[in-house]
């Protein structure tokens, strides 16, 4: 069973930074593709960045510029580097990991941006 768990959430002010990370259990030349999602009070869950096992990169168009998804392979850990956060960027934000036999998610991690 894959176990994922994520950290760094909390409260920032708008135009700050944070950094997720997201432990992961297994190797992750077990996954095809990783990436990071959120989902704000009263809508759907969005994905926010992936990185494939090659290390491409790719991110939604709101983040583009300001969040950047890195892994670090040794430490088993993936992370979501956020800059001039707004508060917009307000969510519970999610790591999922995904291979040909399925997909595994996180618990979450609060994000919350003020004003």
């Amino acid at each position: 069973q894959v176990q994922l768990v994520e950290s760094g959430g909390g409260l920032v002010q708008s135009g700050g930074s944070l950094r997720l990370s997201c432990a992961v259990s297994t190797f992750f030349y077990f996954f095809d593709d990783m990436g990071w999602y959120r989902q704000a009070p009263e809508k759907q869950r969005e994905w926010v960045a992936g990185i494939t096992r090659g290390g491409a990169t790719t991110y939604a168009d709101p983040v583009k510029g300001r969040f950047t998804i890195s892994r670090d392979n040794f430490k088993k850990t993936m992370y979501l580097e956020m800059n001039i956060l707004k508060p917009e960027d307000t969510a519970a934000y999610y790591c999922k990991v995904s291979s040909r036999s399925g997909s595994w998610w996180g618990q979450g991690t609060q994000v919350t941006v003020s004003s």
